[in-house]
């Protein structure tokens, strides 16, 4: 698998064939893969359904097929894309659990990912769930718009100096630390291995029985 620079592993087998097949789409990958793709003018082809042994009979002439999460990647899958021409599977996701590396390997397909995408995005969001249970936002949201003005039920407590637990530091759970952080929490994290530059911002790294 190339992690480094997937870009150039896609460049490296195009030069038979420029059509890319995307499978699982949705409205927004149409929109951000055509328009980067004015950089580059690929030939792409988009399917809505799940890549699979029934719905691989819809690539024709494609050097790559960029997938998702829930596109199934088997043997049997890889068997066929490899018949059809196919010499690179793009996964537009950072798990890879969803392709048989050993069946690609075997067929000679090359397998790339996406490394890491957006860890300050997943850390918000995660911080926006805290919020939303802590405060409960979503009832609020929905009373107000029925001219419920009242509080009953939706007190929440500050954030302020209370602990969260961070099971790994990794570029998602560094980022999350770092909100925690900013809101005056006490920060406790648990990775196999303590990060320093965490420790220097004030995280007290402990075992995982102490986490939870």
């Amino acid at each position: 698998m190339d992690y480094e620079n997937p870009q150039n592993t896609i460049m490296s087998a195009l030069s038979s064939s420029n059509k890319i097949a995307f499978f699982s789409t949705q409205p927004y990958d149409k929109t951000f893969f055509n328009q980067y793709n004015d950089d580059f003018g690929f030939e792409l082809e988009f399917f809505e359904t799940q890549l699979n042994s029934q719905t691989v009979i819809l690539i024709e002439k494609v050097t790559i097929v960029c997938v998702f999460v829930n596109d199934i990647v088997n043997e049997a899958v890889i068997k066929q894309l490899a018949e059809k021409g196919v010499k690179i599977i793009a996964l537009r996701c950072a798990g890879f659990n969803n392709v048989d590396l050993e069946a690609a390997k075997k067929y000679q397909l090359k397998v790339c990912r996406v490394p890491a995408y957006s860890p300050q995005a997943v850390a918000e969001h995660a911080m926006a769930m805290i919020l939303t249970l802590n405060r409960k936002t979503h009832k609020a949201y929905n009373r107000v718009r029925e001219q419920n003005f009242s509080l009953n039920g939706l007190l929440g407590f500050d954030l302020f100096g209370k602990t969260i637990g961070i099971i790994g530091t990794g570029n998602i759970g560094k980022a999350f630390a770092k909100i925690a952080l900013g809101f005056g929490c006490k920060v406790l994290a648990y990775d196999v291995v303590a990060n320093p530059e965490m420790e220097q911002l004030g995280v007290t790294f402990v075992s995982l029985e102490e986490v939870f």
